[in-house]
């Protein structure tokens, strides 16, 4: 039997009594990253005398999961077998759709256990659902891509969930900022940690406060549905000037919305600041 085993993001007392009870039974585990999963399967056993013991880790990722795969023999899937990402829920924004595509090919008995998420925590925090929401994941790290990905969610007429690291936030809000000052975000880093922060505002108001503090950690941004009578075209070039913004940054904004070449753009700036 194949299971997959959600693991603790933060709080290590998220553990499930039935995730502990079937990794005892484990001898094989597949896994995001070996590393992270004996250094896991270690502080389970010292903090709740958990007698797990794994003789066999295998890593399967994005990198090499094709390749693993490939070479599965079968037989192993007649033990119990878990597969373990970092932290979470296996296959969301983590490794493991392609293990469960696997076990559907082959007709391999799976199942898939309830545990930590922290889309759906940051999702109930914000109070932003009462029905319908739309999970992002990692956004586009650069480029038109990433632009893209944003206008998507801010045209978009659900509640919007997305995974960010702690170098992009800023830049992040800075763009909603810049195309949607009064939109309403939710912002939690470290769910369930220690120093778990959150932070509920309208774009504009947002930014100023998130340049203020420690931006390291984990977070999950909440974006409240778009409003109806919000059109991107309404962007003008005074909202844009008046953002507390790098030069550039405006420079390239400008340029996008009047077509002009943003390093002249960029350079009338610095005029405009003498």
């Amino acid at each position: 039997m194949l299971y997959f085993i959600p693991t603790p993001i933060g709080n290590l007392n998220d553990i499930s009594f039935r995730a502990l009870e079937l990794l005892r039974t484990c001898e094989l585990v597949f896994c995001e990253d070996t590393r992270v999963s004996k250094s896991l399967i270690a502080l389970l056993n010292i903090k709740f005398g958990a007698n797990i013991h794994i003789s066999q880790f295998i890593a399967l990722h994005s990198h090499n999961e094709k390749k693993v795969l490939e070479n599965l023999d079968l037989n192993i899937f007649k033990q119990n077998v878990a597969y373990l990402s970092d932290a979470g829920m296996p296959g969301i924004s983590d490794p493991g759709r392609s293990l469960i595509e696997f076990a559907q090919k082959h007709q391999l008995n799976y199942e898939v256990l309830t545990g930590a998420n922290a889309a759906l925590v940051a999702l109930v925090s914000s109070s932003f659902c009462e029905k319908e929401f739309i999970f992002m994941g990692f956004l586009a790290s650069k480029g038109k891509e990433r632009q893209k990905d944003i206008e998507k969610v801010l045209k978009n007429p659900y509640v919007s969930i997305i995974y960010e690291s702690p170098k992009r936030i800023l830049s992040l809000i800075e763009q909603i900022a810049v195309f949607d000052p009064q939109r309403e975000i939710f912002a939690i880093k470290e769910i369930s940690k220690k120093f778990e922060n959150k932070f509920k505002a309208k774009a504009q108001e947002l930014l100023p406060i998130l340049k203020t503090i420690n931006l390291k950690g984990e977070w999950v941004v909440v974006i409240k549905a778009k409003e109806e009578n919000f059109s991107q075209s309404s962007l003008c070039e005074e909202d844009i000037l008046d953002l507390d913004l790098p030069l550039k940054t405006k420079a390239k904004l400008l340029a996008k919305i009047n077509g002009k070449n943003p390093k002249e753009l960029y350079q009338k700036l610095l005029l405009s600041q003498n």
